[in-house]
């Protein structure tokens, strides 16, 4: 008889810690994923408008509409190669490319693009925080010089609160423009 009481207050002592644990690890579950939703993720995807954005800023640079592509910069924007070389202003940036699409540039166009919004909450390295769109296409251009150029060119765009590009860094190889227009 005293062996039956020992083996059963040891059972009701054992079930008791498995079910304290059990509400333990039911708590502990329960906790898990609101955890898990209130931490941010480093990157989200952004509303699929900057990817549009992007569309049409192409569209309007290879129609010619400078000033329709422009519509999308912020005053301060900041327009940047992967060589370092930049220009700073919307109205710097405007000037460049009325005067690269009507003196060098005899005719431009864009395909194969492939444009993904972003939204950078913790950045990784130096990138800003904010919403970013990420372009690839293939630019066919017909120069001045009657020669052709084609490359695959990277294109990153940030965009500031009011939802205006105000940093482009574009990622390109100068030498085939370069023998394009002659140099």
């Amino acid at each position: 008889m005293k062996k039956m009481l020992v083996w059963a207050l040891g059972s009701m002592l054992f079930i008791g810690c498995n079910s304290e644990n059990a509400t333990e690890a039911k708590t502990e579950t329960a906790v898990a994923p609101a955890e898990a939703e209130a931490k941010i993720a480093p990157a989200e995807f952004a509303d699929a408008k900057y990817a549009e954005i992007g569309r049409q800023g192409v569209a309007a640079l290879s129609s010619g509409d400078i000033d329709g592509w422009m519509k999308s910069f912020a005053d301060n924007a900041v327009y940047q190669w992967n060589n370092g070389d930049s220009l700073a202003g919307k109205a710097a940036i405007t000037a460049y490319w009325k005067k690269r699409r009507t003196e060098m540039i005899d005719s431009i166009s864009f395909s194969n693009q492939i444009w993904l919004p972003l939204k950078v909450n913790q950045p990784q390295s130096v990138e800003q925080p904010g919403v970013w769109v990420l372009g690839w296409y293939t630019v066919n251009a017909k120069y001045k010089t009657g020669k052709r150029m084609q490359q695959m060119i990277h294109a990153d765009m940030h965009f500031d609160a009011a939802d205006k590009i105000d940093r482009v860094i574009q990622y390109l190889d100068r030498a085939p423009i370069n023998v394009a227009m002659g140099k």
